[in-house]
């Protein structure tokens, strides 16, 4: 059943642990979500494991010449931290334990469900899309470090555009044609195919800017790119 009160939000792995964790920032997202449970929305959240998964890639390869596989399971690893961190955060809000398989998502009054990295070769991003058609979700919020997505990376064409809004066959000619592991870019474009074969809307926002995600959540005019 598909439901516009079941939001899907994939929460970037850099928000919690930018350098060291952030705290100030997990309480004050916790309780700003618990205001919108007391609303009637229900919460899957995907933690990504961010700049943290980067650094621990390029440490082993000082070491070993890892696979990829073996990179993939590092990061699902620490994603699983990030989002156990979170869920024992929210306290009684939150499902028993961190989902592994996010096309088994669990049947449950507990208005939150945490679940991270899923299995090699997939990202937090697709952990997402596939949690949202598990659930019924129709719409995605992808938490990161970045007001909007661009046409290319800002940091090295001072002549990148912001997207406001886009639909998803010319937002992923801006994507790569594949994902791997530590990739950075706005979204992963395998989760980019089958969001668009779901019909989902995903927004990409600053997660830092908590009232411009209630301000999403309330229908109200927001700061972020919204692909649909």
């Amino acid at each position: 059943m598909e439901d516009n009160k079941h939001i899907i939000i994939s929460l970037g792995g850099s928000l919690i642990v930018p350098n060291e964790i952030d705290t100030k920032f997990v309480q004050s997202f916790v309780e700003m979500i618990k205001t919108y449970i007391a609303k009637g929305f229900k919460f899957a959240i995907i933690t990504g494991g961010g700049k943290i998964c980067r650094k621990y890639n390029d440490a082993l390869k000082e070491i070993v010449d890892p696979t990829n596989e073996e990179l993939d399971w590092l990061g699902i690893s620490l994603t699983r931290a990030n989002s156990e961190f979170v869920r024992i955060a929210f306290g009684e809000y939150a499902y028993e334990s961190v989902v592994r398989d996010p096309d088994d998502m669990p049947d449950t009054i507990k208005p939150v469900i945490m679940s991270a990295g899923w299995k090699p070769g997939n990202s937090s991003d697709l952990a997402a899309i596939h949690a949202a058609r598990s659930l019924g979700a129709l719409k995605i919020i992808n938490l990161s470090n970045i007001d909007y997505a661009y046409d290319k990376d800002p940091k090295k064409y001072p002549d990148a555009v912001k997207i406001e809004k886009s639909n998803w066959a010319d937002f992923r000619k801006i994507l790569p044609e594949e994902w791997n592991p530590g990739l950075n870019a706005p979204f992963d474009p395998v989760a980019a195919r089958e969001a668009e074969e779901l019909g989902l809307e995903v927004v990409i926002m600053n997660g830092k800017n908590l009232a411009n995600i209630e301000k999403y959540l309330n229908g109200e005019a927001f700061e972020g790119t919204v692909i649909k």
